[in-house]
């Protein structure tokens, strides 16, 4: 920590220049991250009672809606508070576990997403022996090595961010403490580019490959089907999760593929707007509560 005597703070920009409070923006987030919260937790709950629910399936899918609770939490009511406050100052200590516990959740979502295609893919390619293929030990063991991954990733990109200078700014141009932001101030911002390159690589592009190959063999085997009316919910269903995949890994990877320059810090906060915000609260809307399992577990609950 001695590289950081000099600075004590941060200041996020929070989609201005200038540090004004934006209370129309600030309950828009508001509204954002009480839905996604309120969904997602409906979720849960509804797979917990349901004992319908109890596959491998809907494990995924609460340990999915968890995640995007933490993951909306992690940086919404921080960015609701600066826009309604006006006072967008972090310190040093807040800055790194905001980053740790960012790049932990944010890479079990993308680990998690892709064990989910998986899921699919095994459930519809090979309906016969998704129960063999896709046991309970299997869907503990993905679910487990997820989490640790996620843990690790996030530990150590968190030291690698701890042990950097800070000698330009203070300006952290997103509204939380991103790692390409913050490679923007930093003294030497070299290592941590070619570091945000790989983890992008390694944690954007394979996952998203896994869920991009599950989803065309998916689409192979729907290609198959004779009843139309079949075809087309099966299409639907495949669509609207492709959507929200490619939202989610799409603008993680153009972020942080981008060269970090001055210009493009504002796509760069739209980008993080799509997959902090926006799919968090999509993701039980498109996997679940379209769901007719789903619907019959909350009308049973509800009667």
């Amino acid at each position: 920590m001695d590289n950081h005597t000099s600075i004590k703070y941060f200041n996020i920009l929070a989609f201005s220049s200038k540090t004004e409070k934006q209370p129309l923006l600030s309950i828009t987030f508001m509204m954002i991250y009480l839905i996604g919260v309120l969904a997602n937790t409906s979720l849960i709950l509804v797979s917990f009672l349901d004992t319908h629910l109890q596959t491998p399936m809907y494990f995924f899918l609460r340990n999915l809606s968890f995640v995007d609770i933490i993951f909306t939490t992690i940086t919404l009511p921080k960015l609701i508070n600066i826009l309604w406050m006006g006072i967008n100052t972090i310190s040093l200590i807040q800055c790194f576990i905001q980053v740790f516990f960012f790049v932990f959740i944010a890479s079990t979502d993308d680990i998690l997403l892709s064990c989910m295609a998986y899921d699919r893919y095994i459930a519809i390619c090979y309906p016969l022996h998704y129960h063999i293929l896709m046991n309970w030990k299997k869907a503990v063991s993905l679910l487990g090595g997820t989490w640790v991954m996620g843990c690790a990733n996030g530990l150590i990109t968190a030291l690698f961010v701890s042990n950097l200078s800070f000698c330009d700014s203070r300006m952290i141009q997103n509204f939380y403490c991103d790692i390409k932001a913050l490679s923007k101030i930093a003294c030497t911002p070299n290592g941590l580019q070619i570091f945000i390159y790989l983890e992008t690589l390694s944690l954007g592009l394979g996952p998203f490959l896994v869920s991009l190959t599950s989803y065309i063999k998916i689409i192979g085997v729907v290609l198959q089907i004779q009843s139309p009316e079949g075809k087309r919910k099966a299409f639907s269903t495949c669509t609207s999760h492709l959507t929200v995949l490619t939202i989610f890994y799409g603008s993680i990877l153009l972020q942080y593929t981008m060269p970090p320059l001055e210009k493009v810090h504002f796509f760069d906060q739209i980008f993080t707007v799509l997959y902090t915000a926006l799919t968090p609260m999509l993701n039980p809307i498109i996997y679940s509560l379209r769901n007719k399992e789903v619907k019959s577990a909350i009308m049973r609950i509800i009667r």
